[in-house]
Parts: structure tokens; sequence; C-alpha cells
């Protein structure tokens, strides 16, 4: 509906699209600096060169798990460039191996040495092939808000995360 508030989603709200989503979700990472606060003592731990603690991430990866034990897909397309950023060096070292031993599909697309192939600079969700959720973030990475997206081009963003996961290759397969 044209002139209509933007639908925000935070909390409980928010947390449900990963707990109620039929079959897949997947999400488009543009950026390469995420400012995200209950991140910022773990990266700091990361960047000073301490061990990852033995709990690192244990609610989200719980979730996964229990997403891939319903039969439900997470696929996600982390696009990256050259030199890396500490940030994306703590998803590739911290993060991500542990969403993928826990059942995430994390593929990796690195732009470094091509332009891009027509992606969106914008992180999304998308559950089910109908739902859109965009993560709209400030410059230095500190997230605004998640924006339902109110009747989203299904075909445009099926064709964009189509294209990411094809162009990209699996997490295990980068190297970085």
């Amino acid at each position: 509906m044209a002139g209509s508030s933007p639908v925000l989603l935070d909390g409980d709200e928010w947390s449900s699209h990963f707990r109620n989503f039929e079959s897949s979700a997947f999400r488009l990472e543009v950026h390469q600096q995420y400012t995200m606060p209950k991140e910022a003592e773990s990266v700091r731990t990361f960047t000073a060169g301490e061990p990852r603690p033995g709990d690192f991430n244990t609610v989200w990866h719980q979730t996964i798990r229990n997403n891939a034990a319903a039969g439900r897909t997470m696929t996600r397309a982390k696009i990256v460039h050259r030199p890396l950023t500490n940030y994306t060096r703590y998803l590739l070292e911290w993060a991500i191996p542990g969403n993928v031993a826990a059942g995430e599909d994390y593929r990796i697309l690195d732009l470094t040495d091509e332009s891009n192939p027509g992606l969106p600079e914008q992180d999304f969700w998308m559950f089910d092939e109908r739902i859109v959720v965009h993560l709209n973030y400030r410059a230095d990475g500190t997230q605004i808000n998640r924006e339902l997206i109110q009747d989203p081009d299904i075909g445009q963003y099926l064709a964009w995360r189509d294209l990411a996961v094809e162009r990209a290759v699996p997490f295990s397969a980068y190297r970085f």
C-alpha cells in the first residue's frame, strides 16, 4: 500500500522468523563491516588474538541445528573483498565454521578481482521464497533496523539468491 509506514521487526517478532519458516531461509550479506553491540566483546577478543570461547554462538548454532533436523534449509551468501576487514576475518575464522558445522549452507562470493555481477547493495533475509526482510545498516556497519518488505518482487529476490549461490563457493572451498 503506497504511503504506508514501514513494518520494522525486533525482538521475538524478528526471531520468530527463524523458528517458524517452513522450508528455507536465505541471507545475502553484502557489507564488509558489521558493528553489532552483542558481538562487540567477541570481536574484541578475536582481534586481540585470544582463543574463541567454547560456548561461542551456541544459541544460534542450536537454531540452525533445530531447523536442519526439521528438514528446513538455511543458506547464506557472503560477499567479500580483499584485503579482508577484521570483521570479515572474524566471521571466516570464528563464526562461519560453527554455523556450517551446525548445518548452515554458507557460501563465499569473493568480488576482489571482479565487478558485482548484478547483486544488490542490500542485506536481506528471504524466508520460504515469499517473505523478505531488509537489514538496513549505517556506513559503519551499525544496524539501523530490520524492515519487512511489503509486496516484494519475489522473482527479483529469487534471481539474486540464485545468482549469489551460483557464483559463490561453499565455505569449505574458500581459501583466505
